[in-house]
């Protein structure tokens, strides 16, 4: 296996009226030393699972006193973007679909920094992938120009081990070491 750190764009759009659109996002990989939980504006600790489904990605996440739906289709630019549907349910309905996920749950707990006119999701993931962190920032178009904090290092966009749905069935633990010392 060959980890494969791509320095290709990402960005998120979504249309605010019925909560889904085109996502676009960037992400990369975040050094060690905790800089960005001193700038984070809020924590929230999470919890996702995953419905099998054909064609594309069907989310179950709960967040703190919060439960999303999320369905993803399959991204045709090599994780540049893809389209992506969200709603929110109740607690009662997401601790029902968790049922249905296969693999068990993610585990993370994720950080809001904001970096100039952006905010990066800084994720901090526990269990089998514990040790790894990541940060999104998402863009209103992939020509969007963002401000990079120190905090940041490689980009991973595209790169399906840093799926979070990828990382149920292969865990952070199993491939670690072909992520750069300094990152893990």
């Amino acid at each position: 296996m060959t980890l494969q750190i791509k320095g290709s764009k990402t960005h998120k759009l979504k249309n605010s009226n019925n909560m889904s659109g085109l996502e676009i996002e960037r992400k990369f990989l975040v050094k060690h030393g905790g800089a960005f939980k001193r700038a984070a504006s809020s924590v929230s600790h999470i919890q996702q699972g995953y419905i099998p489904a054909e064609g594309a990605t069907v989310r179950v996440r709960i967040r703190d006193d919060k439960a999303y739906l999320t369905i993803k289709s399959r991204s045709v630019d090599h994780g540049l973007s893809r389209y992506e549907f969200e709603k929110e349910i109740t607690l009662d309905e997401a601790s029902h679909l968790m049922k249905l996920c296969q693999g068990g749950a993610i585990d993370k707990h994720r950080y809001l920094v904001p970096v100039g006119n952006h905010t990066y999701e800084v994720d901090e993931f526990h269990g089998d992938n514990d040790g790894l962190v990541m940060a999104e920032v998402e863009l209103g178009s992939e020509t969007e120009a963002f401000d990079k904090p120190d905090f940041l290092g490689p980009e991973v966009t595209g790169d399906k081990h840093f799926y979070n749905s990828y990382m149920l069935e292969n865990p952070y633990k199993k491939w670690k070491q072909l992520v750069p010392e300094e990152y893990r």
